[in-house]
């Protein structure tokens, strides 16, 4: 890929689109307002908080990402969205009550503006929702047409000079591709007979597609994670990222098991469960949609500790992963990890860890991240999947020939070098031979 010669001005104002306006993406807008008004610090946001190091160390040339990059300022972004409830942004972030009064109140007239436009739900993908304030439409070529003039219409309401979308919805059942996502035409063949193989993720993932919109898939669906969508994105020169945001426990191993391997310690079981009393945890007690979330989790191991490679230390790991919906602690879930591991000579350890986590804390600065770095890599003009934002993802999609990275600090360097060789600096290596020569 050709580093870009330019990129695009940030100016003008950004729709941020969101399918699914629960308690992430009301978190992410309120938390937002709060930010732009300097009632709150968007904590968790690279592009808000992080540096990058340009150069040599000794250079101390050190900016925070978004004086680096020309990015969109959090004064220019203007939130919509869809949902399968009638509820405005403050109705539903009080439904959701991650946010307290204190943070609602200051922005409560704000909130109440944002009106979710009526949602596509056909109820076969998400079993444990029954939705009210839904589209209705004969085929689901036109439910894609009714989402695209909603783009239009916002855009055009909304005074946006470009949108970006980023699904916050909940977990569809789990079903792998078929012959309906081949190619567009196969796809757009299927919209309009209706195939079962086209779920209500897919079609938002398509409209905002045909409408140039770059799309990240915050959720085990398959979205874009296809043939068809991935081959319309570079068509339409279209940047898409996903799946599945890494919060919780899912982010802890990330961060554990490259430690673990790095120090060549064994690990022969991992057992993991969860519980949470969100919208998100009561749609996974379906069992379709678990296997979504389990199929998602699950890989992680396997691709950081690279059982093939080490057969005597990660090949005989028994790896299992729990998620129970307990209303009682609604968004405030709880992970829990058992970890039997050996070192020298084969003697047994353990590590216990117990993570107390909000996962819609979590997961707003991913959304906010996301929206702002897509609306950058098109404006630099970049198309198809974006696997430089790895970082986000439990699930990340990558070309069909590679196996996805899922080490946080592999992810990171490749974010930050991504973002260096797009300015035109120098990616960083971290060899250093230079200062000992």
């Amino acid at each position: 890929m050709q580093r870009p010669s330019e990129i695009a001005s940030a100016g003008g104002k950004l729709g941020v689109l969101m399918p699914g306006m629960g308690a992430v993406a009301t978190t992410t807008i309120a938390g937002t307002m709060l930010a732009r008004r300097g009632l709150g610090e968007p904590v968790g946001s690279l592009t808000q908080n992080a540096t990058i190091r340009l150069g040599k160390r000794t250079d101390e040339r050190t900016p925070r990402i978004r004086d680096f990059v020309p990015l969109a300022g959090l004064d220019q972004l203007v939130f919509g969205g869809w949902d399968i409830f009638p509820d405005n942004a403050l109705e539903a972030a009080k439904h959701a009550r991650v946010l307290e009064d204190r943070h609602l109140e200051p922005i409560k007239s704000e909130l109440e503006a944002v009106v979710p436009m009526k949602g596509v739900f056909y109820p076969e993908y998400v079993k444990r929702l029954h939705g009210t304030h839904v589209k209705t439409g004969a085929t689901k070529a036109e439910m894609v047409e009714q989402l695209r003039e909603d783009i239009r219409r916002f855009m055009k309401d909304n005074g946006c000079d470009r949108a970006v979308a980023v699904w916050c919805g909940s977990t569809e059942i789990y079903f792998p591709p078929s012959d309906v996502h081949a190619s567009i035409q196969t796809f757009e063949e299927g919209l309009l007979a209706n195939d079962p193989g086209i779920s209500n993720s897919q079609l938002y993932a398509w409209a905002c597609l045909k409408e140039g919109v770059p799309y990240a898939n915050g959720a085990p669906n398959l979205s874009v994670d296809f043939p068809a969508a991935q081959e319309l994105a570079r068509e339409r020169c279209v940047p898409i990222a996903g799946k599945d945001f890494k919060t919780g426990q899912t982010l802890m191993k990330t961060i554990i098991a490259p430690g673990l391997k790095a120090r060549m310690l064994g690990i022969e079981g991992w057992f993991s469960t969860n519980i949470l009393g969100n919208r998100d945890g009561e749609v996974l007690e379906d069992p379709d949609s678990f296997k979504s979330k389990e199929v998602s989790k699950l890989g992680v191991l396997d691709y950081v500790l690279q059982p093939d490679k080490h057969p005597k230390l990660y090949g005989n790991l028994y790896h299992v992963v729990r998620i129970n919906y307990y209303p009682p602690r609604g968004d405030a879930k709880e992970g829990w990890d058992n970890i039997d591991l050996f070192g020298w000579l084969g003697y047994p350890m353990q590590l216990k860890l117990d993570f107390l986590c909000r996962d819609s804390i979590l997961a707003a600065p991913i959304v906010l991240d996301l929206a702002l770095l897509l609306d950058l890599a098109s404006r630099a003009k970049l198309s198809g999947i974006q696997e430089w934002l790895s970082f986000y993802f439990k699930s990340p999609m990558t070309a069909p020939s590679l196996y996805p990275e899922h080490d946080l600090f592999i992810q990171l360097m490749k974010l930050k070098n991504t973002l260096r060789w797009m300015m035109g600096e120098g990616v960083i290596t971290h060899l250093g031979h230079e200062y000992y020569d």
